[in-house]
């Protein structure tokens, strides 16, 4: 089930849901809307490689924007730190950002109960699009947890993501066995 405007404050009054800075003009029906931050990266390498530590490159928007180019992964990051402590959290674009033909992210829409931080996004874009810090990005829509947790990702020991930091964050796929 999804959570309403009045379920997510009331979850937030009750501390299972952390959202830093909290607006609430930001609180819509069912979701919460979150902002890009300030700093984008990109890979170093044009060839990535799963079992290595691919390197990034970070770099901050300034006012005048910054224009993504397709056949380009950017890694940004929303302006929120957020915590859920009882609530699966989703994040997705925002039809007005979909409609400028940017992906928010390409397989990482779901976060775990537990997870606390800033959401990294895995930004492509269709064509040429011209970005700006802090402009509505995406939102965050929570649903309920059936039955009980036994490990929250925050306690989980192979959680790879889970130091606090407000860049974003390359994937950590080599930290895995494979």
């Amino acid at each position: 089930m999804i959570l309403s405007d009045q379920s997510i404050r009331d979850a937030i009054a009750a501390g299972d849901i952390v959202i830093e800075p909290y607006d609430p003009s930001r609180l819509g029906t069912n979701s919460y809307d979150v902002r890009l931050g300030k700093t984008l990266a990109t890979y170093d390498d044009g060839v990535l490689d799963a079992r290595r530590h691919n390197k990034i490159s970070t770099f901050e928007i300034g006012d005048e924007g910054y224009v993504l180019q397709p056949g380009t992964v950017y890694l940004g990051v929303t302006e929120e730190y957020t915590e859920t402590h009882k609530h699966v959290p989703f994040l997705e674009g925002k039809s007005s950002v979909g409609r400028l033909g940017i992906d928010i992210h390409a397989t990482a829409g779901k976060g775990d109960v537990g997870f606390c931080n800033h959401w990294t996004l895995e930004i492509s874009v269709a064509q040429p699009v011209r970005v700006y810090h802090l402009m509505p990005i995406g939102q965050l829509i929570y649903f309920d947890v059936e039955g009980d947790i036994d490990t929250l990702y925050s306690s989980k020991p192979s959680a790879k993501y889970n130091e606090r930091s407000p860049l974003p964050m390359e994937s950590m796929m080599w930290k895995n066995r494979f």
